[in-house]
């Protein structure tokens, strides 16, 4: 269940949000980001306050600025989407720059942006202070199904292992000559995602052989079996229970 190495996201360094138990601060992201959706949407200014507290996290975390900008990138396809909204949701139309907007489109692409950016950085801090084998267990431990715990590690290991067979079989290629420069080279390169599937169907077999030969019944072993204290959870919980503040006086004032 364990993986070898540390994924892109993650960034090591020694702070008091890298030492928290994983499973304390996937169920505080998750609790804040709930949080975070459960917000009416009128409420701007509970949104800023979201951002202060993220931002406050990745400060406790050491994590540089620029790292969590350029992680957020992830969600420009719904960015796109979200400025859709205003040209394409019918509705009360509004006057904004000369453009004759949807009232309901605006506050739609406003909600989404919003809370979707927010839940990504979320994430990012998750995943830049924790490690996968840390997540894995972390979700082993909050009684997550063991048999989804065994598939998403093993979608990450062979995911791991299947790029760097397709960069392997990028460098044989392109030290023959090889450029793909048109639709003449798809079929060369059919070939290529042919050899690949049967590459790792194969190496698939003998990684369960290998397993099975070593006693594996179906279940993975708990490695670190160690109780989050309370002083952990009261840590984790304080990103949550402050956005959970901020959520209900957004309603009462709206």
């Amino acid at each position: 269940m364990s993986a070898g190495h540390a994924h892109k996201l993650y960034r090591h360094a020694r702070t008091p949000v890298h030492a928290l138990p994983p499973h304390c601060k996937i169920a505080a992201v998750l609790a804040f980001v709930l949080t975070v959706v459960a917000t009416p949407r009128e409420a701007v200014w509970a949104f800023a306050l979201y951002a202060v507290l993220i931002a406050a996290a990745a400060a406790a975390a050491r994590i540089p600025v620029a790292f969590l900008l350029r992680r957020l990138l992830i969600e420009i396809p719904f960015v796109a989407f979200a400025l859709l909204m205003p040209f394409v949701v019918p509705g009360e139309q509004v006057h904004v720059l000369g453009l004759s907007l949807s009232g309901p489109g605006l506050w739609g692409a406003w909600n989404v942006l919003a809370k979707g950016t927010l839940g990504v950085a979320a994430s990012v801090v998750l995943a830049s202070t924790t490690e996968l084998r840390s997540l894995l267990l972390g979700l082993q431990r909050l009684r997550m199904p063991p048999l989804l715990v065994q598939i998403a590690s093993f979608m990450i290991r062979y995911g791991d292992v299947v790029t760097d067979e397709m960069r392997r079989m990028r460098i044989a290629r392109e030290s023959r000559g090889f450029t793909a420069r048109g639709v003449r080279h798809w079929g060369v390169l059919a070939k290529s995602a042919g050899a690949l599937f049967i590459r790792s169907y194969e190496r698939g077999e003998r990684v369960h052989l290998a397993m099975v030969s070593r006693g594996y019944t179906g279940t993975m072993p708990v490695t670190d079996d160690t109780p989050a204290t309370r002083t952990q959870w009261t840590y984790a919980a304080a990103l949550p229970l402050a956005a959970l503040a901020v959520c209900l006086t957004g309603w009462t004032l709206t």
